[in-house]
């Protein structure tokens, strides 16, 4: 009975997948319906509880840090940072590739949501490519990593994701000693910029196309920062320093008693909400438009998904799962198989509301019975994810591909995202990812 009912359960996880990808509709509708029909109906739980399985801390989180931020995309301050940003790297145009990189990085540090990202840089990225004869896969790549190796930081879009779901895994296996999620993205966030100047640097020096790269470029200055904009920046600053440096100062002043009381204390998502009121008193962004920014469609995945994986460790399906990978895949080969096994579901499915979701509750049983470290598998697995991204059937491939002017570069780009950027970034991945599996 309970293997069946895991096996129906993990087919319930594909399908839902599966319809969301072929009908366009938000996966996490099918994965409520299913989290419905399987845990009331065969498992005879109660509708409440299945209500209970909503994932409020994650949502919460998600919902404060986005209506922050989206006040500086809001009143321009994002747009304006990156011209800027890309306007100071004027003098050394060969490194392109890498301004282009560190500019996505800082916004999505900054708070920008990974989609806002590329919205952002995508047209420009194109437009610098064809000016500095650069190779348009290599900006593609460039911004893509960026925007993704930036999200992962503690505080950022991604990174707060990911931590919400490093916590509830753990909630899902109580007898186990829980990991501290804020240094485990911070060593994600690291390993990643990492694995993304690696992987760039191979397009930039693979491809004959980049071997005048610069030449004859023109840069804009960008217009001077508006009040609005500046005071934006402030704030954005101030609310970083207010989450990092109490938890940070945590991590070796641990057995100070202040320092580690004011470091539990502190929540991003409270935090964000306070400085988001600030910014709406402050009237820096209309309160209409930063609410109608909140990726919605993306807390719907989430928090659906959770629900579904709830039911999946509820009915045990989670811990079969991580006996039997144990048991049948080589020690050294998890790390690998984690990576592999995450890009292919990345390549048709969300990399937080469904991927993450479904592989992070296998984890912190499955460390402990094979003496793996959780975070370098949880790292793995993110950057696994992260590294088909680039697939044209994403949404950062297909926001790449809306940028491009006109209709033949459109469809070179297409075939050249789908069968070489997503090979050699999933072939470059797996490798660093078996190799810090080994180091950590």
């Amino acid at each position: 009975m309970g293997a069946t009912l895991s096996i129906v359960i993990i087919a319930a996880i594909a399908l839902a997948v599966f319809l969301g990808y072929k009908t366009k509709i938000n996966t996490g509708f099918f994965c409520i319906i299913f989290a419905y029909a399987i845990g009331c109906f065969w498992m005879g739980l109660k509708p409440k509880e299945i209500i209970a399985f909503w994932p409020t801390n994650t949502m919460f989180v998600i919902l404060a840090v986005s209506l922050f931020y989206n006040v500086a995309a809001a009143n321009g301050t994002l747009e304006k940072l990156s011209r800027s940003l890309l306007y100071a790297c004027r003098k050394f145009p060969g490194l392109l590739p890498y301004a282009l990189f560190f500019v996505a990085v800082i916004l999505s540090v900054m708070g920008a949501a990974y989609f806002t990202v590329l919205a952002f840089l995508a047209p420009i990225t194109l437009m610098i490519c064809e000016e500095a004869k650069m190779d348009k896969l290599t900006g593609a790549v460039a911004i893509n990593c960026g925007a993704l190796a930036g999200g992962n930081f503690p505080t950022a879009a991604l990174g707060v994701v990911f931590r919400g779901l490093m916590d509830t895994a753990y909630e899902s296996a109580p007898d186990l000693t829980a990991i501290d999620s804020f240094s485990s993205t911070l060593t994600m966030f690291a390993l990643a910029i990492v694995s993304s100047l690696i992987i760039i640097t191979v397009f930039r020096f693979g491809f004959k196309t980049n071997r005048n790269i610069g030449k004859g470029v023109q840069f804009t200055k960008p217009d001077s920062y508006t009040k609005q904009q500046k005071q934006t920046l402030a704030l954005i600053f101030i609310m970083m320093a207010v989450v990092l440096v109490f938890p940070l100062l945590n991590l070796f002043l641990s057995d100070v008693k202040f320092i580690s009381t004011v470091a539990g204390k502190i929540d991003v998502g409270l935090v964000a909400f306070i400085f988001a009121v600030i910014a709406l008193l402050m009237k820096l962004a209309p309160q209409k438009e930063i609410i109608a920014k909140v990726p919605w469609n993306t807390i719907l995945m989430i928090a659906g998904a959770g629900m579904l994986i709830a039911v999946a460790v509820k009915a045990g399906t989670i811990e079969m799962l991580s006996a039997w990978i144990g048991s049948n895949v080589p020690t050294f080969l998890i790390p690998l198989a984690f990576s592999i096994v995450a890009a292919i579901m990345s390549f048709f499915s969300s990399t937080t509301g469904v991927v993450c979701p479904a592989l992070f509750p296998l984890i912190p049983a499955l460390a402990v019975a094979t003496g793996l470290n959780p975070a370098a598998l949880f790292t793995c697995t993110v950057l696994g994810a992260q590294s088909s991204a680039i697939s044209p059937f994403s949404s950062g491939g297909s926001l790449i591909l809306g940028s491009c002017t006109n209709e033949e570069q459109r469809n070179s780009l297409f075939n050249r995202l789908l069968f070489v950027a997503v090979p050699i970034s999933v072939g470059i991945c797996a490798v660093y990812n078996l190799i810090i599996s080994m180091i950590l």
